[in-house]
C-alpha cells in the first residue's frame, strides 16, 4: 500500500509541552548552580562543570529538538523555529562548560607566533575561553527577545517565557564577568520555571481534552494583523509555491535565526575579541547543524532554493569556523599568512554566492540583499587577501549579514504567523518569466532547435551535490605540497563539503527515493575523505610511505565502482556522466600518488618532461575540470528544479533504458481522466450526474464525491469506504454565493466568519434545515449530515470548483478505507479504492497530507465556536479568525 509522507499533523498532539518542560529543566539547573555559586562564593569546576554541560545538552538540546522537529511537523511556524533555536543555545552552552572545565589551559592560552587577536588594540583584555561565550549569548539575547515579541501574536504565555530566557541570558552574560549577577540570573531563570511549568500543563491538558482548558494558549496578546496591512507588491514573492503547503511549517525562520548567530560570533572574532576560536567553533557548529534542518525541511517543502541555500550557508559557517579553529589552536597568524595564498576553496564559494544572487532576482528585495551581503562576504574570505585587512573587511560584512539577517527573522516569523506579508520585504527586481527567459538564452543559442533532447529531470538535492564536490576539487588545489600549514588548513574546506556535507545529500537523496542518487554522493564522499586523510593529514597521522598500501588498494576498488557509476551515469545527462569521467581521472591521480610514482612537484608545477615521462594526466588540470563541471552542474540543477523546466542544458542520455512497459501494464481498474484536460472534467461530471462515486482532488487531500441528487451514490460511499453509518457526510459547495441564494437562517456573525474561511480548509458544521434543498442537495436530503446539522466547505481547488459548478452540490469524504491514512496521490486511490470506483480525477500529489479542520458553529451566537477535529489548519489559527471577527462585530 502507498504511504503518505509522514504522518497528518494532527498526529502530533502538543509538542510545545515538550519543549517548555526541556526549558524549565534547563533554567532550574542553572538557577541552582547560579545560587550556590552566589552562596559559597566558588564557582563549578572539573567533573561538576562537565556534568552541567552533558545534561544541558541532553535536555535542553536534544529533547527540545525533538519538540521542534514535532512543531515543524505540526505546521507550527514559531515553536518549530524556537524550540530548534533554544535547543542550539542550550547545546552551545553546555558544550562551553564542558570545554571550560575540560581543557583549563584554553583560559589563558599562548599561541606560538600571533592570532586574530593581535588586530585588538594595545591594552585591550582578551576574553576567556568561557568568556568567549558572550558573543553567541548576545546573539541570542537579540534573538530570544525577537521570538517573544513574535509569540505574542500567538498567546500569553510564550512571551513571558522568551522574554525570561533573553534576560537571564544578559545576566548569564554579565556573570561572566562579574557574580553579582547571578543571584538576578537565578531568579529569572526561577521566572522561567514557573511560567514553563504552567505552559506545559496548559498544553498538557489541551492535548488530552482537544481544548483550551487553562488559560494562556488559544487568544494573543495583540493580532499580528495590528503590525500592517498586506504589501501587494511583494505578494507575488511570498506566494512564489505553486500549492499552499502545510505539510511542515515554513522553514526560513529558522535559517535566518542561524544567519544571525553565526556571523555575529564571526565578528566578535575577528574583531579581535576572542584570541581563541575553540568555543566559537563549537557555537557554530552547532547553530549550523540548526541550519542544515532548515535546508532539510525546506527540501521536505520541495522548496529547491531554500534547501540549497541554507545548506551553502551551513556549509560555509563550518568551514570557516574550523577553518579559524586550526589556525588559532595550531598555527598562528604568520604561518597561516604565508599558507593562505595557495587555497583556493573561497573562490568557489565566491561563485556560488553570485549563483545565488542571479536565482533571487525574481524574490523580494530583503532576499536580495541577503545574497549580495553573502556575496561581499564571501570577497572578503578571499584568501589571498592579506590577512590584518581581510579580518576587518570581514568583520564588517559578518556585522551587515548580521543586521540583514535579523530583520529577515523578524519578517519571516511575522508574515509567516499571519500568513501575509505584513513586515515589508520588498518588489521582486526581475519577473520570474524575465529570469527564466535570461537562463534558457544560452541553451535557445547553442542547440537553435526546441526539440533538442534533455536527460532527466533535475531534482530538489541535485545542486548541493554538485557544490559539494565542487568545493571538495577548488579547496584540494594546492599551490605546493611542501607546506604543512597549508595542508592542515585545507583539512576542513575538502573534509566538510567533499565527505561530511555529502553524507547530508545522501540522506535527502534516500528520502525523496532515488535509488542511484544516493549511491552517488555516499561514494564520492567515501572518496574525498580517503583524500583529505591521505594528502593533507597524512603527516599528521604518520601516513607516508611504506604504510600507504590501504589506501593503494581502496583506490583500484573505487576506480572498479566508479566505471559501474559512469555506466549508470550515461543513461542520465551529459553533464552528470562528465563528472564521473573526471572522478575516474582524479581517482588514477590519486592511486598514482599512493604508488609514489607521481612526484608531488608535479601537481603544482607544469613540467612537461615530467608530463611525457610519467602521466598525461595533470592532477591541478583535472581537479579545475572537474570543478567547474560542478559549478555549471550546480548552476543548472538550481535553475532547472527551481521552475520545473530545462532551461539549462544538462544533455541528453547517451543510452535510456526503457522497456515496453506502456505494452505491459495492466489497463487502470476504472477511467482515469487528468484533471488540466477539459474533456477529463466532462467525463467525471458525467459519470456523477449519472450516480457513479468518483475520487476526486480536494485543497487538502483526495475525497470520493458522490451527487445528492442520487442517494444511492451516497449509500454506495458508505459500502466502498466500510464508513459507519452514524458517520455523517459532509456537502462540497463552489461559493458562498450558492449558499446566500438558499438563505439559510444564519446570523451575522456565522456570515462574518465563513467569510473568513471560506475558500479554504475549514469546513462549518450548521443547523440543517429544508433550505438544503434550494442549494441543490435534492433527494439526499437525509443522506448527507445527521439529523439537525450539515458540515459545508467551500474548497481553495479551481478543479473542484468547477467539477461542483457541472454537477451541483457534492457529497465528500476522504478516500481511503475506514481507519486507514488518507490519499495523498491519485494512484493511492487507484490502488486502493479503483476496482469499486467508476472513475479517478488524477491531479498528482494532493496539497496536503491530512483533511480539513471542522468548526461546529451551531452556537457561535451563544457559546462561540467548537473545534471538532483539528486538520490542515491548526486550531489556534481558526480561534485567532474567530476571534477577529466577533471583535469587528462588536
Amino acid at each position: 500500500m502507498a504511504s503518505t509522507a509522514g504522518f497528518a499533523a494532527v498526529f502530533y498532539s502538543e509538542p510545545a509541552a515538550l519543549g517548555l518542560l526541556a526549558n524549565v529543566v534547563s533554567a532550574f539547573l542553572l538557577c541552582l548552580q547560579n545560587f550556590a555559586v552566589a552562596h559559597t562564593g566558588l564557582r563549578p569546576q572539573g567533573a561538576e562543570d562537565i556534568l552541567a554541560g552533558v545534561h544541558l545538552i541532553l535536555i535542553g538540546g536534544f529533547v527540545q529538538l525533538l519538540a521542534g522537529f514535532l512543531a515543524f511537523r505540526k505546521y507550527d511556524h514559531l515553536g518549530g523555529a524556537a524550540f530548534l533555536t533554544f535547543s542550539a543555545l542550550w547545546s552551545s552552552y553546555g558544550a562551553t562548560r564542558i570545554i571550560a572545565a575540560a581543557h583549563p589551559s584554553l583560559q589563558n592560552i599562548t599561541l606560538p607566533s600571533g592570532n586574530a587577536s593581535q588586530l585588538l588594540p594595545t591594552g585591550m583584555a582578551h576574553l576567556s575561553a568561557s568568556q568567549s561565550a558572550v558573543a553567541g549569548l548576545v546573539a541570542y539575547i537579540s534573538i530570544s527577545f525577537i521570538l517573544s515579541f513574535c509569540s505574542a501574536t500567538v498567546n500569553y504565555i510564550m512571551p513571558f517565557i522568551f522574554g525570561a530566557i533573553a534576560l537571564a541570558l544578559v545576566f548569564e552574560a554579565v556573570a561572566l564577568f562579574g557574580q553579582w549577577a547571578l543571584v538576578v540570573s537565578g531568579v529569572i531563570e526561577l521566572v522561567i520555571v514557573m511560567c514553563g511549568l504552567y505552559g506545559a500543563v496548559a498544553l498538557l491538558f489541551k492535548g488530552i481534552t482537544q481544548r483550551y482548558v487553562l488559560p494562556g494558549f488559544g487568544h494573543p496578546l495583540f493580532n499580528v494583523l495590528l503590525l500592517g496591512s498586506a504589501q501587494k507588491s511583494s505578494s507575488k514573492a511570498i506566494g512564489e509555491e505553486k500549492k499552499k503547503n502545510t505539510k511542515y511549517a515554513e522553514p526560513m525562520a529558522l535559517g535566518n535565526i542561524c544567519d544571525t548567530v553565526s556571523p555575529f560570533l564571526f565578528a566578535f572574532y575577528f574583531f579581535g575579541y576572542m584570541k581563541n576560536f575553540c568555543v566559537g567553533a563549537a557555537w557554530i557548529s552547532i547553530i549550523s547543524s540548526c541550519q542544515l534542518l532548515s535546508s532539510f525541511y525546506s527540501y521536505l517543502r520541495g522548496d529547491v532554493y531554500y534547501t540549497t541555500k541554507f545548506g551553502v550557508h551551513s556549509l560555509y559557517w563550518l568551514v570557516m569556523s574550523w577553518e579559524e579553529f586550526t589556525l588559532t589552536t595550531f598555527l598562528g597568524l604568520p604561518k597561516a599568512q604565508e599558507s593562505r595564498l595557495g587555497m583556493f576553496g573561497g573562490w568557489f564559494f565566491l561563485a556560488i554566492a553570485c549563483m545565488l544572487f542571479l536565482m533571487s532576482t525574481h524574490k523580494d528585495t530583503l532576499e536580495m540583499l541577503q545574497n549580495a551581503s553573502f556575496i561581499i562576504l564571501t570577497t572578503a574570505s578571499i584568501h589571498q587577501i592579506p590577512m590584518p585587512g581581510a579580518y576587518l573587511f570581514l568583520g564588517a560584512a559578518c556585522s551587515l549579514c548580521t543586521a540583514l539577517s535579523m530583520y529577515a527573522t523578524f519578517a519571516s516569523l511575522i508574515n509567516s504567523i499571519g500568513e501575509k506579508a505584513l513586515i515589508p520585504v520588498g518588489v521582486q527586481a526581475m519577473s520570474s518569466s524575465a529570469l527564466q527567459t535570461t537562463l534558457m538564452a544560452a541553451k535557445t543559442c547553442f542547440t537553435r532547435s526546441k526539440d533538442f533532447p534533455s536527460g532527466t529531470s533535475a531534482e530538489v538535492p541535485d545542486a548541493l551535490f554538485y557544490i559539494c564536490n565542487g568545493l571538495a576539487a577548488v579547496s584540494a588545489i594546492q599551490g605546493s605540497f611542501s607546506d604543512p600549514s597549508r595542508q592542515q588548513l585545507s583539512i576542513p574546506s575538502v573534509l566538510i563539503p567533499g565527505a561530511i556535507m555529502q553524507l547530508y545529500v545522501c540522506r535527502i537523496q534516500v528520502q525523496g527515493g532515488r535509488r542511484f542518487g544516493c549511491i552517488l554522493p555516499f561514494c564520492y564522499a567515501a572518496f574525498w575523505g580517503a583524500w583529505t586523510w591521505l594528502r593533507f593529514a597524512g603527516h599528521l597521522l604518520n601516513i607516508g610511505e611504506g604504510n600507504s598500501e590501504g589506501f593503494t588498494a581502496g583506490s583500484i576498488a573505487f576506480l572498479v565502482l566508479n566505471a559501474f557509476l559512469i555506466i549508470l551515469a550515461s543513461s542520465f545527462n551529459v553533464v552528470l556522466l562528465c563528472l564521473t569521467l573526471a572522478m575516474e581521472l582524479l581517482t588514477i591521480c590519486f592511486l598514482l600518488f599512493t604508488l609514489e610514482n607521481l612526484p608531488l612537484p608535479f601537481e603544482s608545477e607544469f613540467q612537461v618532461n615530467l608530463v611525457l615521462k610519467l602521466s598525461p594526466i595533470d592532477c591541478v588540470v583535472m581537479l579545475s575540470i572537474f570543478s567547474i563541471i560542478c559549478f555549471y552542474g550546480a548552476t543548472a540543477s538550481l535553475a532547472n528544479s527551481m521552475f520545473g523546466k530545462d532551461l539549462m542544458m544538462m544533455g541528453p542520455p547517451l543510452f535510456t533504458a526503457e522497456s515496453s512497459k506502456k505494452d505491459t501494464e495492466d489497463p487502470p481498474p476504472c477511467i482515469c481522466p487528468k484533471s488540466h484536460c477539459t474533456s477529463g472534467l466532462r467525463t467525471i461530471a458525467d459519470l456523477l450526474n449519472t450516480g457513479a462515486v468518483c475520487g476526486v482532488p480536494t485543497d487538502t487531500v483526495y475525497a470520493l464525491a458522490a451527487s445528492c441528487k442520487h442517494p444511492q451514490a451516497i449509500e454506495k460511499v458508505y459500502r466502498i469506504k466500510d464508513r459507519p453509518q452514524e458517520k455523517p457526510i459532509c456537502i462540497f459547495i463552489s461559493n458562498l454565493d450558492q449558499l446566500r441564494a438558499a438563505a439559510p437562517p444564519i446570523s451575522p456573525l456565522l456570515w462574518e466568519f465563513m467569510e473568513n474561511v471560506y475558500p479554504g480548509g475549514i469546513g462549518c458544521i450548521i443547523k440543517k434545515g429544508e433550505w438544503l434543498k434550494k442549494l441543490g442537495v435534492g433527494a439526499g436530503y437525509s443522506r448527507v449530515g445527521t439529523q439537525d446539522s450539515i458540515m459545508i466547505r467551500v474548497p481553495d481547488l479551481t478543479v473542484l470548483v468547477h467539477l461542483i459548478d457541472m454537477t451541483g452540490p457534492l457529497a465528500i469524504t476522504s478516500a481511503n478505507p475506514s481507519g486507514e491514512v488518507d490519499s495523498t496521490h491519485h494512484d493511492m486511490v487507484i490502488s486502493r479504492l479503483g476496482h469499486k470506483l467508476e472513475g479517478v480525477l488524477c491531479d498528482g500529489e494532493s496539497d496536503e497530507v491530512v483533511a480539513s479542520t471542522v468548526v461546529n458553529c451551531t452556537k457561535i451566537d451563544e457559546s462561540g465556536i467548537t473545534i471538532v477535529r483539528e486538520g490542515c489548519i491548526p486550531a489556534g489559527k481558526v480561534m485567532q479568525i474567530f476571534e477577529s471577527v466577533k471583535n469587528r462585530a462588536v
